[in-house]
């Protein structure tokens, strides 16, 4: 019976995913076998030793101590994606947000209260107040071609827009999905140079802390309006207010406000709505779900963000799976540990991620508890567990 912890309230469409007869789900367990979080902070609670893996029902780990979690072979999980078509939709209204000028006319026409008959009279003289180009033929620059930003780039161009696109680490699955139309920028200036709106669809790193900033700006044209729905610190504020002085950035419209940007009349802050649908949260915690059981029950890695993705079907058979620093001849003391036990290897796989390395061993005959320690002590291990036939 496997025991999980959800530190958040997780969709019940994702948690009806745990079948009752092998799995109890509850808020509250002194040795959880892996938890389930949303937005729960982690970094100060002491794990315990049973603890083999923890699901972001999201994208976005902050909140989750991977390195200790590394160290303790913990197997973290996010879910890329799973609000993908969330994100895009509100992408896509903050490009017509940014560009008619709707929260301002909106603000502006809530003032006529109390007008009474006048309302319509003083609705067409103000009007003109609030003109805004149309999207149609307009060139969005998207940086970052994820499962978000591909999403942005074809809706994007389905709307009659120009779609360019700057992402050198682009995915297979991404390319594929990616619209025909969309073209490929030859460099991120280039991209910046064109483009009348520019979506960014990246990680927050430190290599991209204030990503966009004096110098990007000034490759963009004049009156660009920019989307920030990736992650709040992208972009250097400073020195984007000094881009709306200057008037080449017409308007921001991001889902990470603060108290600076709110000020300021060119920025449009959205209350971090993204992934807020219920369709997305339930499809973050299916994936999330789905994820922890494939590890628990077959050992398997899928959309893990500290150990490599590792995927063997089942032999029908037990199964050893083993979590060690990725250093030389690890492979071969294993290895040799299970020859010298008279254990037979029936399919091995071995993947690698930066210093950790994970195996998984589909083995002939039973393995005892005795034999597993044996494994556990070889130096530079950090997780072996056993896992039973497939019933």
């Amino acid at each position: 019976m496997f025991r999980i912890q959800t530190l958040n309230k997780i969709s019940a469409v994702g948690l009806q995913r745990f079948p009752m007869d092998h799995y109890e789900v509850a808020s509250e367990f002194a040795t959880p076998d892996a938890i389930l979080v949303r937005s729960a902070k982690m970094h100060d609670i002491e794990f315990s030793p049973n603890l083999k893996a923890i699901g972001r029902a999201g994208a976005g780990v902050n909140n989750i101590p991977i390195e200790k979690c590394t160290d303790k072979g913990i197997v973290v999980f996010n879910t890329p994606g799973a609000n993908a078509n969330a994100v895009k939709e509100l992408v896509i209204a903050s490009l017509l947000l940014s560009s008619r000028n709707l929260v301002q006319g909106i603000n502006w026409g809530s003032g006529l209260i109390g007008k009474g008959d006048d309302v319509p009279k003083l609705v067409e003289k103000g009007k003109s107040n609030f003109v805004g180009p149309e999207l149609y033929g307009k060139t969005l620059g998207v940086i970052g071609l994820g499962a978000i930003g591909m999403l942005v780039a074809n809706a994007a161009e389905a709307l009659g827009m120009r779609v360019v696109g700057f992402d050198p680490y682009i995915s297979i699955d991404s390319a594929w999905a990616l619209s025909k139309n969309v073209e490929k920028a030859i460099s991120l200036d280039s991209l910046l140079s064109q483009s009348d709106y520019i979506s960014l669809h990246i990680p927050l790193l430190d290599s991209t802390s204030g990503f966009l900033n004096k110098s990007k700006f000034e490759v963009m044209k004049n009156g660009v309006r920019i989307m920030n729905f990736a992650r709040g610190g992208l972009v250097n504020k400073e020195d984007l207010f000094g881009a709306f002085e200057s008037g080449k950035v017409a308007s921001f419209v991001t889902d990470f406000p603060d108290e600076e940007l709110l000020k300021h009349d060119k920025v449009i802050g959205i209350p971090h709505l993204g992934a807020s649908t219920p369709e997305s949260e339930s499809n973050c915690a299916v994936m999330a779900v789905d994820q922890i059981k494939d590890f628990l029950e077959n050992g398997n890695i899928k959309n893990s963000v500290n150990f490599p993705n590792t995927g063997m079907a089942r032999n029908g058979g037990f199964r050893l799976i083993i979590a060690n620093k990725n250093i030389p001849k690890m492979v071969g003391n294993i290895t040799a540990v299970l020859a010298d036990e008279n254990i037979n290897i029936a399919n091995m796989l071995n993947r690698h991620r930066g210093d950790i390395a994970y195996n998984i061993i589909d083995i002939d005959n039973d393995v005892s508890e005795e034999q597993v320690k044996k494994i556990r002590n070889i130096e530079g291990i950090i997780m072996v567990r056993l896992l039973p036939p497939v019933q």
